[in-house]
C-alpha cells in the first residue's frame, strides 16, 4: 500500500508529507485547491512523462517521492525481473529539473519510465471519472474477465508463444516468396551455369593462350630475329665471340707482364663461355620455332569463346566467369536448401500452432466461467447502489484465428431497466450508470487481483443522496482487503472514510500554495457539513454531519 506521499517544489505545491492509512482514505477539498495536482503528482512516481510546466519554483528540482509497503503482496519475483533490490518498505522517487530533465529511482536504484510502468501497475489502480470511457474498448473488457479468471501465466505463456508463432510466420512468408523468385530465375540461372559449365574453364587459361596466340602469329619474325642474333653472336666473319676471343689472347699476353690483372682474364672466359651458351640457345630457338596453323585455329577459337562469355556477361577476365559460375551455383544449391528450410519451418509451425490451439482453448474456457461470475457480482453490486434492476451480460464469441490475446472477442452488453434489452454499454448507460458499473467491476477487480492500492478519483458524476452513500458503503468495505484511497465531492462518501484529508489553497506573499491536512473528528464534522449546505453551515448542518460520521 502506498503509505507516505512525498511532493516537493511541484505545481502549487511546494512542500507535502502525506501518510495514508490502510483502509479507506478521503480526500476533498475545493474545485482547484490542488486534488488533481496530487494526483498528477502521484502519476510521476507511476511512469507518466513530466512536463516542464510542474515547479513551484524553477530554481529547484521537483521531487516526488511514494514510500509502499509491499511485505503482503509476494512482489519479490517482479523486483527480481525487473533487476531491483526489494525491501518491504520499497521507495519510489522522481526527480524532475527545469531544464527537461528527469531522473527516477527505485530503491535508489536508478531505473527508466517503463520500469516505473510496469512496478506502478502491481502498486496501484487509478480509476479516475474519464475512466469510465475505458469500459468501452475490448481490450479493458478482456482485462477484467481475465483478472477475474486468474490465469495470469497461462496468458503470459500464450502471448509469448504467440508472438513467437507471429514472427516464424512471416519468416515463412518471407522464405516462400524469395523461393517463388528463386524459382521464376532457375531456368535462366540453370542455363547460364551450363553454359559456364561447358566452357570448362581454367583460372590462367587466357593469359597463357594469348601469349601462344602471339608467338604463332609471329612464328616467322621470331625465328628470322632470332637466327640473326646467332649470326652476329657466332655466325658472321667477324662476329662477337670471334673478336671477344682475340680480345682475350692480348688479355693473357699482357698479364705476362702483369700478374695481377689475371682476374680480367677470368672474367672474359666467363663471358666467352656464357655467350657461347647464349649463341647455341639462340639457335635452338630459331630452329624450334615454327607456323603451327591448326594450333593457331584452335587458340583463336577458344579465346573466342572466352571473350564472347565476358562481352555477354559484363566482366574482363576469366576470372570473373568462374566467379559467375560459382555464384549460380551457390544461387541454385540455396534455393534446394531453402525448400529444406521451409519444409522443417512448417513441421515446426504445426507443432506451435497445435500448442497454441490448447492454450487458447483453455483461456476461452477460463474466459466463460468468468463471465458468470463477473455478472452475477456486477448485478449484485449494481442492486446496492440503486440500479436493482441493471443487467449486465458478456458476450463471447470464439474466432477461428489467433489473435494476441487469444481466440476471443469480447462485449459487454447493459441494460439499466426493467424490460429493457441489452444493448452495447455505451449506447445505453448515463454518466451516473458508467460510473456506478465501473465501481463494480473495479471491485471486483480489485478483489481477485490483490492489489495493495486503489484510486477513485471523483468518481462519484452523476449520484447522490443514498446511492452515494451506497457507494461509500462499497468502499468502505473494499477497504477491508486493501487501502483505497477516494477524492471526492460526495459528503456521503467522505462520512465513510478512516482518515479524512482536506486540500486547501493558501496564499503566501506573492503565491498562491496548495496543502494538504488529515482532519481530526471535529474538523471532520464542519468539512462534511460544509459539503452538506455550504461554506458557513447550520447547526442542523452540523448535527447532520455528525450523525453521519456515527
Amino acid at each position: 500500500m502506498l503509505s507516505k506521499l512525498l511532493i516537493k517544489n511541484y505545481a502549487l505545491i511546494d512542500a507535502l508529507d502525506i501518510s495514508f492509512d490502510h483502509k479507506l482514505n478521503i480526500i476533498t477539498g475545493e474545485t482547484g485547491a490542488g486534488k488533481s495536482i496530487i494526483m498528477g503528482a502521484l502519476g510521476l512516481i507511476l511512469g507518466n512523462r513530466a512536463e516542464s510546466k510542474h515547479f513551484f519554483d524553477e530554481k529547484s528540482k521537483c521531487i516526488i517521492e511514494g514510500h509502499f509497503d509491499v511485505q503482503h503482496y509476494q512482489l519479490q519475483d517482479l523486483f527480481q525481473q525487473l533487476d531491483l533490490d526489494y525491501d518491504d518498505l520499497s521507495i519510489i522517487r522522481r526527480e524532475l529539473h527545469a531544464d527537461g530533465k528527469s531522473r527516477a529511482f527505485v530503491n535508489d536504484t536508478p531505473v527508466t519510465l517503463q520500469t516505473l510502468k510496469v512496478l506502478g501497475e502491481r502498486l496501484i489502480d487509478i480509476h479516475s471519472q474519464h475512466a469510465t470511457l475505458q469500459i468501452n474498448t475490448e481490450a479493458f473488457q478482456l482485462l477484467v474477465l481475465d483478472t477475474v479468471a486468474q490465469h495470469t501465466d497461462l496468458l503470459q505463456d500464450y502471448k509469448q508463444q504467440y508472438q513467437s508463432y507471429k514472427k516464424s510466420s512471416q519468416e515463412l512468408k518471407d522464405m516462400e516468396e524469395d523461393l517463388a523468385k528463386s524459382r521464376a530465375e532457375y531456368d535462366y540461372q540453370q542455363f547460364i551455369f551450363n553454359e559456364l559449365e561447358q566452357a570448362n574453364l581454367q583460372e590462367g587459361e587466357q593469359a597463357e593462350m594469348e601469349a601462344e596466340q602471339s608467338q604463332l602469329e609471329n612464328a616467322e619474325e621470331i625465328k628470322r630475329q632470332f637466327h640473326a642474333a646467332g649470326q652476329v653472336l657466332q655466325g658472321e666473319e667477324i662476329n662477337v665471340l670471334d673478336s671477344l676471343k682475340a680480345a682475350s689472347n692480348a688479355v693473357q699476353q699482357g698479364i705476362r707482364y702483369l700478374p695481377s690483372a689475371e682476374h680480367i682474364n677470368e672474367r672474359m672466359q666467363s663471358v666467352i663461355i656464357e655467350l657461347k651458351d647464349i649463341a647455341a640457345e639462340v639457335e635452338q630457338i630459331a630452329d624450334g620455332v615454327s607456323m603451327d596453323e591448326e594450333r593457331l585455329t584452335l587458340i583463336n577459337e577458344r579465346l573466342t569463346v572466352l571473350y564472347d562469355l565476358q562481352k555477354k556477361h559484363r566482366v574482363d577476365h576469366v576470372e570473373g566467369l568462374i566467379k559467375l559460375r560459382e555464384e549460380l551455383e551457390g544461387k541454385m544449391q540455396s534455393s534446394s536448401d531453402l525448400e529444406e528450410k521451409i519444409e522443417a519451418l512448417k513441421k515446426s509451425l504445426e507443432v506451435v500452432f497445435a500448442e497454441l490451439q490448447t492454450k487458447a482453448e483453455k483461456i476461452s474456457l477460463n474466459r466463460e466461467k468468468a463471465t458468470k461470475i463477473l455478472e452475477k457480482e456486477v448485478t449484485q453490486v449494481l442492486a446496492r447502489v440503486g440500479m436493482p434492476h441493471a443487467q449486465l451480460r458478456v458476450e463471447l464469441k470464439r474466432l477461428d484465428k489467433f489473435k494476441s490475446t487469444g481466440q476471443d472477442e469480447v462485449s459487454f452488453l447493459f441494460s439499466a431497466n426493467k424490460g429493457q434489452s441489452l444493448q452495447v454499454i455505451h449506447k445505453v448507460a448515463s454518466g451516473g450508470e458508467l460510473s456506478r458499473v465501473m465501481l463494480a467491476i473495479k471491485s471486483l477487480v480489485a478483489k481477485t487481483s490483490a492489489l495493495p492500492t486503489i484510486i477513485f478519483d471523483e468518481i462519484d458524476t452523476g449520484i447522490s443522496g443514498e446511492v452515494a452513500l451506497r457507494v461509500g458503503e462499497l468502499m468502505e468495505e473494499l477497504a477491508e482487503n486493501m487501502q483505497v484511497i477516494s477524492i471526492t465531492h460526495l459528503p456521503q462518501i467522505a462520512s465513510q472514510g478512516y482518515s479524512h484529508f482536506k486540500v486547501y489553497k493558501e496564499d503566501k506573499g506573492e503565491k498562491t500554495k496548495s496543502n494538504i491536512v488529515l482532519m481530526d473528528k471535529e474538523e471532520r464534522v464542519m468539512e462534511i457539513a460544509q459539503m452538506l449546505s455550504g461554506a458557513n453551515p447550520e447547526a442542523t448542518a452540523v448535527q447532520h454531519a455528525r450523525e453521519m460520521l456515527k
